[in-house]
């Protein structure tokens, strides 16, 4: 395992320094009216100006992350700016929400019903703000932060379109990222704030999405924890179940807590397992827990997010455990992952193939994909190999 441990460490800086990074910098700044493009081609070409907030975010945190975080390149202070102010001008509403979408110019497409352009553009500010000394981005990400907070029992507010009481029932991406969010934020949050979000993040995941039966993450529960045979009831996201446990492991280290850690590696484990295509390889998008047709059409395809986010959870369950199982695994979903997503000839990663593992869209970024997942994972897997080593 050590033996291996610097190579990989190498492998996964030079792809982030010499590929994945590279590619968004010549390809995705909007230099006529700011902001990033994210809906490009193979080639990195530009096939749709519309711009998703959450993608716009998600730019300003990773190349504000890496300047805090790796290196204070000046290059990259300028395109975080470059996309923090676009934003600032043009990404929320006058009650403080932020949009779904824009136009190429900025002007709101779709109305703020998804919470996760808060999330992700709290999590910009935040990073952005320690990279500039900018306070006022900070205090943009503190108000983000609790306007999310405020909303998180009806997430959707106005957009939601659920007849309300027939079936109830309360989703997992929340509480997941908030776990996250909440150390992300911590500069700019009061302490007890941080370790109440974390205590109620804690017994989400854990004690209400975590089934203790199967030991995998349901992605929705009825609004006491209850199971719901339904599509929604019996829907599994491999991947979600991953993230969220490494975001567990990190606050498992920050609290010291051995038995949490444990348990959270040993369902990284239990999903993958249970979310491994045994006849073609890699992680599955969707399952039905009892082996139903899932509804989701696109349940087979295998993404580069999921596989990118197994990655980085295997890595740190190697590095603080050093258990046997995990890095068989690990070297299980490297071999698929690097075999399938990268791409040699025109750079960064392709992200949808289908479950036979052929690339499905060639695209680099869209509506979904942009630049975030595939920087944090190099970074991310760089460090845990790096440690490792050393």
């Amino acid at each position: 395992m050590k033996a291996h441990a610097g190579q990989l460490a190498a492998l996964y800086r030079r792809a982030l320094l010499e590929d994945i990074i590279p590619f968004w910098e010549r390809n995705s700044l909007d230099r006529h009216h700011g902001g990033f493009f994210t809906c490009l081609n193979r080639d990195g070409t530009v096939f749709d100006t519309d711009k998703f907030v959450w993608l716009q975010a998600r730019q300003v945190w990773t190349f504000s992350m890496l300047y805090n975080r790796l290196e204070p390149r000046p290059e990259w202070l300028e395109i975080a700016a470059h996309g923090a102010s676009f934003l600032r001008a043009h990404g929320r509403d006058d009650a403080g929400d932020w949009y779904f979408s824009l136009d190429q110019k900025g002007r709101p497409l779709i109305q703020p019903y998804n919470i996760f352009s808060d999330c992700f553009a709290a999590m910009a500010f935040s990073q952005y703000a320690i990279a500039a000394g900018d306070e006022s981005a900070g205090e943009l990400a503190r108000n983000s932060y609790h306007r999310i907070v405020r909303r998180q029992d009806r997430p959707k507010g106005v957009y939601d379109k659920a007849f309300p009481g027939t079936r109830p029932m309360k989703n997992f991406a929340l509480p997941m990222i908030l776990c996250n969010l909440a150390l992300e934020l911590e500069p700019w949050l009061e302490p007890q704030v941080v370790e109440e979000t974390i205590d109620r993040c804690l017994h989400e995941v854990m004690g209400v999405f975590l089934d203790h039966d199967s030991n995998l993450i349901y992605e929705n529960r009825g609004l006491n924890g209850e199971r719901i045979d339904s599509f929604e009831g019996r829907l599994l996201n491999p991947g979600h179940g991953i993230e969220a446990m490494w975001f567990i492991m990190d606050i498992a280290l920050r609290r010291q807590d051995q038995p949490l850690l444990d348990r959270a590696v040993q369902v990284v484990i239990d999903i993958i397992s249970h979310g491994w295509d045994e006849q073609f390889g890699g992680i599955f998008y969707f399952l039905d827990v009892q082996g139903a047709p899932p509804q989701q059409l696109e349940w087979d395809q295998k993404l580069w997010w999921v596989h990118l986010e197994a990655l980085v959870a295997l890595g740190k369950a190697v590095r603080h455990t050093g258990r046997q199982d995990c890095w068989m695994w690990y070297q299980k979903v490297h071999a698929y992952t690097w075999a399938h997503f990268p791409d040699p000839e025109h750079g960064e990663w392709f992200g949808y193939l289908n479950r036979q593992g052929e690339v499905l869209l060639p695209l680099k970024g869209g509506k979904w994909k942009g630049c975030f997942h595939v920087p944090r994972a190099m970074f991310q897997c760089w460090r845990e190999f790096e440690s490792i080593a050393g």
